[in-house]
């Protein structure tokens, strides 16, 4: 009798012991799925302004623009600079400083800006980024933008990302990189590259800068 007390007793220690982690573990969820708008404006202002500008509107071509992306995608893209599995000299130091809790506020701060329009530049490139856009190249093998980024480059959440009125300067050079292997966080995105030329890396960049 008295050992199966001492059984029960343990039993119960070791139940109570699996609650409190699985309140915790909650907690941190609940944590994670409301970030702190606040500390997002602040973590940005001090460390990403000087590139991004103080709200991730629209500062030098050659960066991207960062309001109205999806959260999930800044998450993901900070991340894999933090990792390693994106490369850039300046990213990748700056995104080793951070936590994931601040990478989730930086976003969510992002995130919450409404992204300013673009305009594209020449009348004829954006009529052969259009038909790449929404179209493809079949005979290439690469597929329409549109499909996975939407008819108007809004993207979707969680899954792809914003490009409507992103700078041509940055998109031309993304997608060059990922042509080049310079750039190999996407499978997906690498593939398609692997088929575009210069033009046509070029016409859809301008393309997307006016897309609203």
């Amino acid at each position: 009798m008295k050992r199966f007390s001492q059984l029960t007793a343990h039993l119960i220690a070791v139940a109570s012991v699996a609650l409190s982690l699985s309140g915790a573990a909650q907690a941190s969820g609940a944590k994670a799925a409301k970030p702190d708008l606040a500390a997002g404006e602040a973590k940005a202002t001090t460390v990403c302004a000087a590139c991004h500008t103080a709200d991730g509107s629209r500062g030098l071509p050659t960066f991207p623009i960062l309001q109205g992306q999806h959260p999930e995608y800044l998450v993901k893209q900070l991340t894999e600079f933090k990792e390693g599995k994106r490369k850039n000299s300046v990213m990748n130091g700056m995104a080793a400083a951070l936590s994931p809790e601040d990478m989730r506020n930086i976003a969510a701060f992002y995130a919450s800006k409404k992204a300013k329009e673009g305009t594209a530049k020449n009348k004829d490139l954006v009529a052969v980024g259009e038909r790449i856009f929404r179209g493809g190249i079949a005979k290439k093998g690469v597929p329409a933008c549109a499909a996975c980024h939407s008819p108007n480059g809004a993207g979707i959440p969680a899954q792809y990302p914003r490009l409507a009125g992103q700078h041509a300067d940055y998109t031309k050079t993304q997608l060059t990189t990922f042509r080049q292997g310079e750039r190999n966080n996407s499978a997906q995105m690498s593939a398609i590259a692997a088929n575009l030329s210069d033009k046509e890396i070029e016409a859809l960049a301008d393309y997307v800068a006016g897309l609203r």
